[in-house]
């Protein structure tokens, strides 16, 4: 599989929570990250943390970009897309939507052949979930993709399992900016990227109620 040239590095953003996650990683050693309590500063501040965080790299020493496409807030997770978008359209590099809950999945070191059911709290007494599993090179791949459900229709996915491991995502989201990064580090050496055009973001339900 490939690798980063070692002055080559791919960096990641978190906005999808008040707290703003940045991670930048070459993969052979030098890798830096770090979470912020923003609040609704973290839009007007995304930039300044950026730039501080990404020194003393420069940006053309970015091979790529990846961002946590959600689900979460509308304005953070849309603030974050829109960025890294800009970003990678203006570098001409490759980028990677990383799904929250596959971050939350990935950070959880899991080494057994039980699923992995993740699920966030949402509005209306609703849940974002989904599944993943470990392939045979330990890659995590999606069982069931993100989606939007009611608590008991997802009880009755859950029930379905022979065996799983619930994870509840709460606290600290931010904080698994690294696993995103691991992710499209993964989706890159595979040879995987989408056209900055087609991250989008995840919100799962209508901004106006999030």
């Amino acid at each position: 599989m490939p690798v980063l040239n070692s002055h080559k590095y791919a960096i990641a953003l978190h906005t999808s929570t008040p707290q703003l996650g940045i991670a930048l990683n070459n993969y052979q050693g030098n890798s830096r990250h770090e979470v912020w309590d923003l609040g609704r500063d973290l839009a007007s501040h995304l930039h300044q943390y950026l730039q501080k965080m990404l020194l003393p790299q420069t940006w053309q020493d970015i091979e790529f970009i990846a961002v946590a496409k959600g689900p979460g807030g509308f304005t953070g997770t849309r603030v974050g897309v829109v960025t890294a978008r800009t970003i990678a359209q203006q570098l001409d590099i490759p980028l990677f939507g990383i799904s929250n809950l596959a971050a939350v999945a990935a950070a959880q070191n899991h080494l057994g052949n039980e699923l992995l059911a993740v699920q966030m709290a949402a509005r209306r007494e609703e849940l974002f979930v989904a599944i993943y599993r470990l392939d045979e090179q330990g890659q995590l791949q999606a069982y069931m993709e993100d989606t939007l459900i009611s608590q008991a229709a997802w009880q009755e996915i859950l029930d379905s399992l022979d065996a799983y491991k619930l994870i509840i995502a709460e606290d600290n989201i931010a904080g698994t900016v690294t696993n995103v990064l691991d992710l499209a580090y993964a989706d890159w050496q595979q040879g995987k990227s989408d056209h900055w055009s087609e991250v989008i973001p995840f919100y799962g339900q209508h901004p106006v109620n999030n």
